[in-house]
């Protein structure tokens, strides 16, 4: 059995088949779900799993439980990798009481025509399963209408004298893309591969709602978290301040200075504008800067360094009488994050009719809303002596940007 604290057990699963998240975030190194168990005088388990992996998940369950029943289920989150396994649940512990808030039993009744044993939940309410106290916490748009955390610390009562330590079963809050590779807990791992990883899978999914993100991070604010355990990715323990801390600068916009380039080209005369670019700024000191093909790299990847770096560069032709496609599907994403505080610059290339230029700008006037950082610069078929020169400024001037901040 998969031992966290006392008698609190990780029964999740791994996830390393899958190719896209949602289908959409690519999981070079798969992806956990994440599951729970408090084994006391009540029996509670903390979230479920998606239902393709009910079968391992039931067998973790039943290495926890043995012969017992299930008493009560805590549902923190209604996305189906986290309550797909709801309704096969029930037909092995018809007796389970689900908990969860208004929002939940709203979105469960829709997903799985479950709507008896339910026990709801406010904000505060408390729950004593015996030595352990449930305390919920509404974490409403952190990322879905109806998430909410759970924390457990000793009750009151407790004759546990080794239970101090207290869990915040968060959700899919502080998760990460990732498999777990034998090891649960974050202190008997190496955790290199899930920091960026956290950052990808926070840009992505969560990173539109920076402001639910800090209203749910002042809720716990004074709280003692000895471990969180999210729905994906580890058990934090040794990293606790870390990854609150991650969590908190994400949710600020808060970035280091650094630049993403990213360009569209099909003939590589827009690439080596790009090339220009980057060499001058860091011909001017910038020291952080990333470079990505649109059509080549999964644009999660991009959003997730502009999360990290102040600076955004980009640029493509023009195509079709317009802006080159993935440019334009990329700053749509872009301009769906809400990103703030970021400095812009662009440039862009045509072979007979001058579009891209254009259509960055009208992105940015309508959409983003960056702060425009230099002086746009249009390719005609190639770069001339000119071009090469109002390339460099580009790159100069956003790296001088960037440094004197």
């Amino acid at each position: 059995m998969k031992k966290i604290t006392d008698n609190i057990y990780y029964v999740g699963v791994n996830d390393r088949n899958k190719s896209l998240f949602e289908g959409l975030w690519p999981l070079p190194y798969g992806v956990s779900y994440n599951a729970y168990v408090i084994d006391d005088e009540k029996t509670c388990l903390v979230d479920t799993v998606e239902a393709d992996f009910f079968l391992p998940f039931l067998e973790n369950l039943r290495q926890v439980l043995g012969d017992r029943q299930l008493d009560y289920v805590v549902v923190n989150h209604m996305e189906p990798d986290h309550s797909g396994s709801l309704a096969l649940l029930r037909q092995y512990y018809p007796g389970v009481q689900i908990i969860g808030n208004k929002k939940t039993f709203d979105m469960m009744s829709g997903f799985y025509r479950l709507t008896e044993g339910l026990h709801e939940v406010k904000n505060g309410d408390k729950l004593s399963l015996g030595q352990h106290e449930l305390t919920f916490v509404l974490t409403p748009m952190v990322h879905w209408p109806e998430t909410m955390m759970t924390l457990c610390t000793a009750a009151a009562n407790s004759s546990l004298f080794s239970l101090h330590s207290s869990l915040l079963f968060s959700g899919d809050a502080f998760g990460c893309f990732g498999a777990l590779n034998g090891a649960w807990i974050d202190e008997q791992m190496n955790c290199d591969d899930f920091w960026l990883e956290m950052t990808r899978y926070y840009s992505n999914i969560v990173g539109k709602y920076g402001t639910p993100v800090q209203m749910a991070l002042k809720k716990l604010a004074g709280v003692k978290v000895d471990y969180i355990c999210a729905t994906h990715g580890p058990v934090w323990h040794e990293h606790v301040a870390k990854v609150i801390g991650i969590y908190d600068r994400l949710s600020r916009y808060e970035a280091e200075p650094g630049l993403v380039i990213c360009y569209g080209t099909m003939y590589g005369n827009t690439e080596r504008a790009a090339e220009v670019i980057a060499r001058s700024a860091a011909a001017a000191g910038l020291k952080n800067i990333v470079m990505y093909n649109v059509s080549k790299t999964h644009h999660s990847y991009i959003i997730r360094d502009l999360f990290r770096y102040r600076g955004l560069i980009v640029g493509a032709p023009t195509y079709n009488t317009g802006l080159y496609h993935e440019m334009n599907v990329l700053l749509d994403e872009l301009s769906q994050k809400d990103i703030k505080g970021r400095l812009f610059g662009w440039f862009g290339s045509y072979s007979w009719a001058s579009k891209a230029v254009a259509e960055i700008q009208k992105w940015n006037d309508e959409r983003l809303h960056y702060e425009t950082v230099g002086t746009p610069v249009e390719i005609r078929q190639a770069l001339t002596a000119e071009t090469y020169a109002q390339c460099e400024a580009l790159g100069r001037e956003m790296a001088q940007k960037l440094l004197s901040e």
